[in-house]
């Protein structure tokens, strides 16, 4: 068995074999390459961004004590919850979509795993040098050099995973204060508890247990196979070119001695980061990374063979059948992406950044006044979301001869302010068509009319109102 894959019980008696650690190769080639750019844009994107500020706030902030989340120029509150519903909804389509058409293309290039496990092991690769080096130092006795090369390594991955843990929590708490405040000692107590069990389950995932995350802990890995068909992109061993496999001279005609183009050097299984041979065919290990793919195309090339022995095909393809990248399940799922996808946008381009609710008093359904009018009590709940302070107007409509007893001519409400309003609602009984009608309160800005909203309540009057 190769060093490089984990150990499997020998026979039946064996239920459990100990992990062996997988020394993946690195690898180079047009894959690589872009799993690199992938890693380096997320990783920058994810460390970068809660230090941008945007109109005088951190431009990424979702600040739970306030129940103010902001991004960029838009500023949601608990009752935009429903974007983040439908945000999820986008999201899962997402995956069954690339999954169906691309295979584990989430898994290769864009998942946390993924993506910090090759930070961590570019890290490891920089301080004990390459495989071969990693693997004779591990065999090694503990001596001095040893010693300093792992500390450095676990020094570097700490701190790592100490800077990530703190970057998490400056998305919730404001990264200038939470910088200032860990410098002063005096970070809170749930500061201190999510940057230390960030952290740590940074360095554990990506630094110990890697590949173990993806094959026993990941849901994903044993689902994928439900949004599989024969024509979605997987990375495959060309069985039918490649065997009978087996290692030979450059300068020999291997089909005429009857051998495949697979030389048998193993290099696909060396790099492969969880610890898998291509060649025994599709399995749920396999995290789509295309690093066999690289590594077998530079193979290829130095002996002379066409590349492809290992590539990104499907299984119509490799059994010689015509593929179809555009078919029905893919076509619904881009359909379904487009038309969710543009609704979001549309809702956020048109979300009016104010709300009003309406509480009738359930104490009393209504009264009557002195002057022979039938009044009804209501609680308006009004919510400034806006970042500016405005001036409001409430009106009511949807009634002949509807009267509004506010108190006061107009409201004003600050920036992101919360205001109960309790009101009087007031009409002579003659205009109420029945028992209960309804009627429309309009909130309204006074110094910017596109900041206007309306919401409909009922009024109730006497049983025998016609």
């Amino acid at each position: 068995m190769s060093d490089t894959q984990t150990s499997s019980a020998s026979n039946d008696d064996v239920l459990y074999a100990k992990h062996e650690k997988i020394y993946p190769r690195a690898v180079h080639g047009k894959f690589a390459a872009l799993r690199v750019l992938g890693v380096s844009l997320l990783l920058g994107i994810y460390y970068v961004l809660p230090w941008l500020s945007f109109d005088g706030h951190q431009a990424v902030l979702f600040d739970l004590p306030a129940r103010k989340f902001y991004i960029f120029s838009l500023s949601f509150w608990p009752q935009d919850f429903f974007y983040l519903a439908w945000l999820l909804v986008i999201a899962a389509l997402s995956l069954f979509f690339f999954t169906a058409l691309a295979g584990r293309l989430w898994c290769g290039y864009a998942c946390p795993q993924t993506v910090w496990t090759e930070l961590f092991l570019w890290i490891e690769r920089k301080v004990e040098g390459d495989r071969s080096k990693q693997m004779k130092l591990d065999k090694s006795a503990m001596n001095a050099r040893k010693f300093r090369l792992k500390a450095t390594k676990h020094a570097l991955w700490i701190a790592l995973s100490a800077w990530t843990g703190l970057t998490f929590v400056g998305y919730f708490t404001p990264i200038a204060e939470l910088w200032r405040a860990l410098l002063q000692l005096q970070l809170g107590p749930w500061e201190t508890f999510w940057i230390i069990f960030y952290g740590f389950a940074t360095y554990g995932n990506a630094g110990w247990m890697r590949e173990q995350v993806c094959i026993y802990m990941c849901p994903y890995a044993r689902f994928q196979s439900a949004m599989f068909d024969r024509d979605t992109l997987i990375i495959a061993y060309d069985e039918k070119r490649g065997e009978p496999r087996g290692s030979r001279k450059r300068d020999i005609d291997h089909h005429a001695a009857g051998m495949g183009d697979c030389v048998d050097c193993t290099l696909c299984v060396q790099v492969c980061p969880t610890g898998i041979d291509i060649r025994n065919g599709l399995q749920y290990q396999c995290i789509g990374c295309a690093a066999c793919v690289d590594v077998c195309d530079t193979v290829m090339d130095k002996v002379d063979y066409p590349k492809g022995l290992i590539r990104y095909t499907t299984e119509n393809a490799i059994d010689g059948k015509k593929a179809h990248v555009l078919r029905p399940r893919i076509i619904a799922y881009a359909l379904f992406l487009l038309a969710l996808s543009g609704g979001l946008v549309y809702s956020i381009s048109q979300r009016i950044p104010i709300e009003l609710d309406i509480i009738r008093d359930r104490n009393m359904l209504y009264r009557e006044t002195d002057m022979g009018l039938v009044e009804n009590v209501y609680t308006l709940k009004l919510i400034n979301m806006d970042e500016h302070p405005h001036r409001y107007k409430v009106t009511v409509t949807g009634l002949p001869g509807l009267e509004l007893d506010l108190g006061q001519d107009a409201i004003d409400i600050a920036a992101g302010e919360v205001r109960n309003l309790p009101v009087r609602v007031r009409i002579d009984p003659i205009n109420l068509e029945r028992p209960s009608n309804a009627i429309d309160f309009k909130l309204e800005a006074m110094d910017d009319p596109s900041l206007t909203t309306t919401q409909t309540g009922r009024f109730i009057g006497p049983s025998g109102a016609q």
